[in-house]
This record gives structure tokens, C-alpha cells and sequence, in this order.
């Protein structure tokens, strides 16, 4: 008798199945909690203030990272309580999960649409912001554009 590998292969699959669930399952719980911490004290009062200021600043400019330092308190409990941000982990970007690293990039996605910018480049400059290197940048990249949400060759990732 030979062997036959459709058995094993198919226990396979669906163990493999039964694994992405879980992050499936986190991904859908954080789509449904993001940001919600904005909404309470101490973080809705500093983002009244302080959101109509960052969208009139550019991205990465001087007047946009000295708006994030004036918000004090409140953005610390925001990136204390949102793990899809860098400052919430001591290592930064390295302390991120895939799961992480995903809502953060859809968090990129709608945050440029909402100030009506390019996230290609809002994307390269927080490559730079995070410290980000040309794998994990190309790797943000190529999902970015696998979901549609920039344009081929748009954003550089050989730095």
C-alpha cells in the first residue's frame, strides 16, 4: 500500500484553521474597542483641545510633535491603554504583536483619510517617527497595498 498524505494533510488545515482563530477573534474585539478610551477622562478633554490643532499641523512637522507634548496626561493614558500605539510598549515597535501592528496600520489608514493626506507618505514618515526598519516597513507596505489603501511603488521602504 502507498502512502496517502490527504488525511494528515487535511488535519493539518484545519488544526491550522483553528489556530488563526484566535487572532481572528482579538482582531475583531479590538475593531469593535478601538480608541474608546478617547471618549472618558482624562482623554476626551485633551482631545476637544487638542485634535482640531493636529489636523491643521502637519504630520511629523515641529508644530505637530510639539502639539503631542502638550498633550501630557492625557495622550500618556491614551498610549498607557491602546497597545496598537509604540509608546505604549517599553521596547517600541519591537514590543508589538502582529496583532498590534495591524490595528495600528488601520489606524494609519483612517487617520489619513480623516486629515485628507497621503498614507504613503504619513506611512514613510512614521516609518522614520518609530524607528521602523525597511523589513518590517516593507512588510506594513505590501499589506497596505494588498488591502488597497495605496497605490503600487508609492512608498519607499529602502532606507
Amino acid at each position: 500500500m502507498t502512502y496517502d498524505s490527504r488525511p494528515g494533510t487535511l488535519i493539518h488545515s484545519l488544526r491550522v484553521g483553528t489556530l488563526m482563530g484566535a487572532p481572528i477573534k482579538e482582531l475583531i474585539a479590538r475593531s469593535t474597542q478601538h480608541d474608546l478610551s478617547k471618549l472618558e477622562p482624562p482623554e476626551v478633554e485633551t482631545y476637544d483641545e487638542y485634535v482640531p490643532k493636529l489636523q491643521a499641523a502637519e504630520y511629523g512637522s515641529d508644530e505637530y510633535r510639539a502639539c503631542l507634548a502638550a498633550m501630557g496626561g492625557g495622550l500618556a493614558h491614551h498610549y498607557a491603554h491602546n497597545a496598537h500605539h509604540p509608546e505604549h510598549h517599553d521596547r517600541g515597535i519591537n514590543g508589538m504583536t502582529l496583532v498590534d501592528l495591524i490595528e495600528m496600520l488601520a489606524d494609519w489608514r483612517a487617520a489619513s483619510e480623516r486629515r485628507g493626506s497621503d498614507l504613503a507618505d504619513s506611512m514613510q514618515k512614521s516609518f522614520e517617527r518609530f524607528g521602523i526598519d525597511a523589513q518590517l516597513a516593507e512588510i506594513l507596505t505590501n499589506t497596505a497595498r494588498h488591502f488597497g489603501w495605496i497605490a503600487d511603488e508609492t512608498t519607499r521602504t529602502d532606507r
